[in-house]
C-alpha cells in the first residue's frame, strides 16, 4: 500500500513517498499531500522508498509540477529508486542532489540535515573512511 508522510521544516515540505504508485488512488494521495502545502516555498518529494510508478503517477507529477509553478513553489524530486528513475527520464523533472538537499536543510534545521546524511550514508559505511 503506497504511503506519504509530510515533514514541514520552516518553509520547506519534505514529502516521503513509499510503496508502489501505480494506481489512481496512490496518485490522488500524492496530489492531496502536495497541494496541501500552500504555505511552503519548497516542496521536495523524497522518492527513496517509492518502488514503482505508473503512467497515472507520472501524469500526477507533471500536474503537481505545474501546480507548484503556478503557486510560486519550488518542486523537487529527491533520490528516486532505479525503477522510478527509469520512468522519470521520459519527463522533465528537477532532481535534487544530496548536496542541494543539504544546502536547503542547513538553512532551516540542522537536525534534518543530520538525519538526511545518516539515511544516505549509514554510520557503518562512514567508519570505513575515518
Amino acid at each position: 500500500m503506497p504511503s506519504v508522510h509530510i515533514d514541514n521544516v520552516g518553509e520547506m515540505a519534505i514529502i516521503e513517498c513509499a510503496g508502489r504508485f501505480v494506481r489512481s488512488d496512490a496518485a490522488f494521495k500524492l496530489r492531496e499531500a502536495v497541494t496541501s502545502q500552500t504555505d511552503s516555498r519548497v516542496v521536495v518529494l523524497d522518492l527513496t522508498e517509492m518502488h514503482a510508478i505508473g503512467g497515472g503517477g507520472l501524469g500526477m507529477l507533471v500536474l503537481l509540477q505545474r501546480w507548484a509553478q503556478e503557486h510560486d513553489i519550488r518542486f523537487k524530486l529527491f533520490n528516486p529508486s532505479r525503477p522510478v528513475l527509469d520512468k522519470l527520464k521520459h519527463v522533465d523533472f528537477e532532481l535534487a542532489t544530496l548536496q542541494q538537499m543539504m544546502s536547503l536543510l542547513s538553512h532551516v534545521d540542522s537536525r534534518y540535515a543530520r538525519a538526511l546524511i545518516e539515511s544516505q550514508f549509514p554510520l557503518h559505511q562512514l567508519s570505513r573512511y575515518a
